[in-house]
């Protein structure tokens, strides 16, 4: 009985966790928790614990007497996210190439196969969270107490943003992405290799390939129209 409400309790985590990274909840959204209850057969107390574990993580924000939501996502949440993402992404690569074992550099792999079939089923859901663990597993493999929750909530938002302004439909986000998964590659050949600099610069070039992506969206090329003729003023 103990492993069948675990098993439901694992069940509602990453239910959670996949809908909260591909937008299906979308940030501050409420969460049903009758709804959520009734579906995966758990008591308010252990869906609480639940809440009260992916809050910890970043992924909802819980209030008094209002139940829980999906974290925000603000334009102070952006700005925060464009000032923080590069020192914890090369931080955290430094750290990982100084620090990893071989069987999370084996996971890594594995993480790294199923991103490129993401990218070869076309779903964004897909690829937005085989690039999540991918990189989650960078923050494990850099074994620091303090980068680890930062660096977790980082991915969180990656994620949502990714979801928000990337369009997968375009030629040049299908170039984009092809140099996302060689820099994985790179990433992988670095912590391999214990090359500790050149982890952190490609980590700084995976950065600059999102960075540029978000941009591209918020910061369209203004439209280039005639303004055409204006029609005669009348004098009478």
């Amino acid at each position: 009985m103990a492993d069948s409400s675990k098993h439901r309790r694992t069940a509602l985590e990453d239910h959670l966790k996949a809908a909260i990274l591909t937008l299906q909840l979308r940030p501050g959204e409420d969460l049903d928790e009758a709804a959520l209850s009734e579906a995966f057969g758990l008591s308010r107390t252990p869906l609480r614990e639940v809440f009260r574990e992916l809050a910890g993580a970043g992924y909802l924000d819980l209030r008094a007497n209002r139940g829980a939501r999906v974290s925000e996502l603000s334009y102070t949440t952006l700005r925060d996210f464009f000032l923080a993402a590069p020192m914890i992404y090369g931080a955290v690569m430094r750290l990982a190439a100084r620090n990893a074992t071989p069987d999370q550099i084996a996971a890594l792999k594995a993480a790294q196969d199923d991103f490129k079939a993401a990218l070869a089923s076309g779903s964004a859901s897909e690829r937005a969270q085989a690039n999540n663990l991918f990189h989650d597993i960078t923050g494990e493999m850099a074994a620091n107490v303090y980068l680890l929750p930062s660096f977790q909530r980082l991915l969180i938002d990656h994620a949502r943003i990714g979801m928000t302004f990337y369009r997968p439909n375009l030629a040049a986000m299908k170039d984009t992405l092809a140099i996302a998964s060689q820099q994985h590659d790179q990433i992988i050949a670095a912590i391999e290799a214990g090359d500790e600099q050149q982890a952190a610069q490609l980590a700084e070039d995976h950065w600059t390939l999102s960075r540029d992506q978000i941009e591209l969206f918020v910061m369209p090329t203004g439209l280039d129209m005639p303004l055409g003729t204006f029609p005669a003023t009348s004098t009478a």
